[in-house]
């Protein structure tokens, strides 16, 4: 990518995130559309405070006179190794409240979701999911222009009997319980949010309730998290609770920071196995 567009365009920093926000800042103040990337998301923590203090608040603060049109690029979740498997979603969802927090399933929705805010003038964050690097995808034949609206979330599996609601990585642990429960005679309706900020503008989410009537948030954030906010969003803002014929629930991590190995990832984080089982005990009750 350098020998293609120079090296003043694609260029290395130092391996300090709180440095590389910085000078995204600036070129993003003086006109540029920079792309600023830190490694994993675990590593998010140590470029916030300008994120939440400067670049969500720019535009609010100038009352309209200026924005910060810098995209964060990073990716995480479902990786190995206690620095680098961390998935705070939570954390990240309060404090940037001023930004596009988006959560593409795979390769082809992150490019619309560049696509979209190279378009725009705000300040976004495209989380990409590791798991879905390998995946082999129909690449569209208008990639440069393909774009995908912030704040809709997809229906990707239609169902009847219970809504899963997730994004992400655990989106592909989702599919394959699925697979499992459809032949039990058990028809889920999956939607991927796609953003969590903004999320879910037009109230697709509770429309897909008043079918199903049952309700699972699934991710791997730890409780309270994301999982949470989605809850939140849903049950009381868009008044989800009345659709519903059993409890709602929710699905996360464990409340702790992944642990190490194969092992840590699949105990410390939602598997197929304790989707299929929540799911169960949802049409038991």
């Amino acid at each position: 990518m350098q020998e293609k567009h120079g090296k003043r365009r694609i260029l290395d920093t130092g391996i300090r995130e709180l440095t590389i926000m910085g000078q995204g800042i600036g070129l993003a103040l003086r006109g540029l559309r920079p792309i600023a990337e830190i490694q994993y998301l675990d590593y998010l923590l140590y470029g916030l405070q300008p994120l939440s203090d400067d670049v969500c608040t720019t535009h609010f603060r100038t009352a309209g006179q200026q924005s910060c049109p810098l995209i964060v690029r990073t990716r995480g979740h479902r990786l190995e190794g206690i620095w680098h498997s961390g998935s705070p979603m939570g954390m990240i969802i309060n404090a940037l409240r001023g930004m596009y927090i988006c959560v593409p399933r795979n390769m082809t929705q992150a490019v619309g979701m560049y696509n979209t805010l190279l378009q725009s003038n705000d300040p976004g964050l495209i989380i990409e999911c590791l798991n879905g690097y390998r995946l082999k995808e129909k690449l569209p034949s208008n990639l440069l222009a393909y774009t995908v609206p912030l704040g809709v979330p997809e229906i990707v599996n239609q169902g009847t009997d219970v809504t899963i609601v997730t994004y992400g990585s655990t989106l592909r642990i989702v599919q394959e319980a699925v697979e499992t429960l459809t032949k039990q005679n058990i028809s889920c309706e999956v939607i991927d949010v796609q953003t969590l900020l903004p999320f879910d503008i037009n109230h697709s989410i509770v429309i897909s309730l008043q079918k199903t009537n049952r309700i699972l948030f699934v991710d791997e954030d730890v409780p309270g998290g994301a999982a949470a906010y989605m809850f939140n969003k849903v049950m009381e803002e868009q008044g989800g609770y009345k659709y519903l014929d059993v409890a709602p629930r929710t699905l996360t991590a464990q409340a702790h920071r992944p642990s190490y190995g194969s092992d840590g990832d699949y105990f410390s984080k939602p598997n197929t196995e304790d989707v299929i089982s929540v799911v169960k005990e949802m049409m038991a009750e």
